[in-house]
Formats: C-alpha cells, sequence, structure tokens
C-alpha cells in the first residue's frame, strides 16, 4: 500500500505526517508527501517540523517538498490532506474514478492548522494531532479496514 500527504507547501504538516506514519509502519509501506504548492518545491522540511520530528525520535531532514502531481493519482491508494482547502484543491486534479482515495486525515471534519506563522509549541501541537491520527490510520491499514 501506498499513502501521499498533503498540505499547502509541503514542509511543516505533511513531513510530519509522512515522519510519523513511515514510524509506525514500517518499511512494508510506502509513504510519500506533497503540497498543494510548488513554492518550497526542493527544500527540506521546516526546521521547526525537523525539531519536533527529531524530539520524538522521528528523522524527517532529508525530506525535500515537492507539489502534488496528476500522476500522484495513479501511484497512491489513499491520499491525506491537513485541511479543508487542501482537501478541495486535490480533489480538483483527481478524476472521478481517484476521488475516493482523498480522505481529511483527521476525523469528524476536523482540520490540523498549519503552524508556519506561530512558535514551536504549535508545531508540537500538530504532531501530537498528526501521531495520533496516524495511530488510527496505521491500525486501520494493517488490520486492511480502511
Amino acid at each position: 500500500m501506498k499513502i501521499l500527504m498533503v498540505c499547502l507547501g509541503n514542509i511543516c504538516r505533511s513531513p510530519l505526517a509522512e515522519g510519523i506514519l513511515k514510524h509506525k509502519l514500517g518499511d512494508d509501506y510506502f509513504v510519500d508527501s506533497a503540497g498543494t504548492i510548488n513554492y518550497h518545491e526542493g527544500s527540506q522540511p521546516d526546521e521547526r517540523s525537523i525539531r519536533t520530528a527529531t524530539k520524538n525520535g522521528i528523522d524527517i531532514s532529508t525530506q525535500k517538498s515537492r507539489p502534488i502531481t496528476k500522476s500522484d493519482f495513479d501511484k497512491f491508494d489513499l491520499i491525506f490532506c491537513m485541511d479543508k482547502n487542501n482537501y478541495k484543491d486535490v480533489l480538483k486534479l483527481a478524476d472521478d474514478s481517484q476521488k475516493h482515495k482523498v480522505r481529511l486525515i483527521l476525523d469528524n471534519e476536523l482540520e490540523v492548522p498549519d503552524p508556519y506563522f506561530g512558535g514551536i509549541d504549535g508545531f508540537d501541537k500538530v504532531y501530537n494531532m498528526l501521531d495520533e491520527s496516524c495511530e488510527i490510520i496505521a491500525e486501520k491499514i494493517k488490520n486492511n479496514s480502511i
């Protein structure tokens, strides 16, 4: 199974989500991340994301930002978006037959806030939200119930 995590710039939330889910699933699954914009293409995750992940035993420092592409819908089985705007933007790229792959990462239409313009506390909050959500996703994937 291949899973893609998506946020706006692919430097804060989706790199954290990628790292967390990889950590929980191990090498049996392919997890990647992308952004809905290409502004940071080729850049490492935000330093605050790297620090937050490292503090929790996960290394995301080698990740590179990239924009989502049409071909991602053929490559990936599941595409998790961090917020409703990302979700809408991703759905616009998908063919009707691919839209079922796209989901919000949090249940009940909740969103992962973008911590970019805040301090490290916002990154810690986002990490905790994603850690909890990725735990549920990993269990569902392992049990073939997703």
